[in-house]
């Protein structure tokens, strides 16, 4: 069992309060806010991130889309497009597709207010945590439209990272594919 709580803790499952107790960590906690999120500056400081939705709308899924978050093509999703930046430099383009009855009430408007991470907003406001996420990854060259809002080249290259988020008994509700600008920074993993 503490064995068990001492990996948990270790992969920011649990937060150790000294004197306290152990904790389920949330998105809320500095150490889990970016837990999903794998990229590092190369040179390793602490860069200041800032969030800026570019879009937000709920419409019908799409066959594909549907299918990874495992609705039926038509159910209802919101999607949000969105540009994290690092030390005011874009550096990740994000196109996110939500469970639109998970996340009925997510708007534009909502997400302008919320200062934090996303997922905080979806535990604290939605009653949803990502407890797990499942990413595939690979090389791109940037598309006109990445090209400009990333302020790259079209055809530099990119990191292509999708991944599927999901909530307690492995239910999918986060479709999420970002290109990340990795002239300065790295996708950092730790295995075992």
């Amino acid at each position: 069992m503490r064995r068990a709580i001492d990996e948990m803790a270790a992969d920011n499952l649990l937060v150790r309060r000294q004197g306290k107790g152990t904790f389920v960590a949330t998105h809320h906690e500095d150490r889990s806010q970016f837990r999903f999120l794998r990229l590092a500056a190369d040179d390793g400081r602490d860069e200041t991130s800032e969030s800026r939705v570019l879009d937000c709308r709920r419409l019908r899924a799409p066959a594909e889309i549907a299918k990874r978050l495992a609705l039926r093509a038509g159910d209802s999703v919101v999607a949000i497009r969105r540009v994290l930046s690092f030390d005011r430099v874009p550096t990740v383009l994000d196109d996110i597709w939500l469970d639109g009855v998970v996340f009925r009430g997510l708007t534009a408007e909502r997400l302008a207010a919320w200062n934090g991470p996303l997922y905080a907003l979806f535990e604290s406001e939605f009653a949803t945590p990502m407890t797990r996420a499942d990413e595939r990854i690979r090389a791109v060259a940037a598309d006109a439209v990445a090209a400009r809002i990333l302020g790259v080249d079209v055809a530099a290259p990119l990191l292509s990272v999708e991944r599927v988020s999901v909530t307690y008994d492995d239910r999918p509700v986060e479709l999420r594919r970002g290109l990340y600008v990795t002239a300065t920074h790295h996708y950092r993993n730790t295995l075992g």
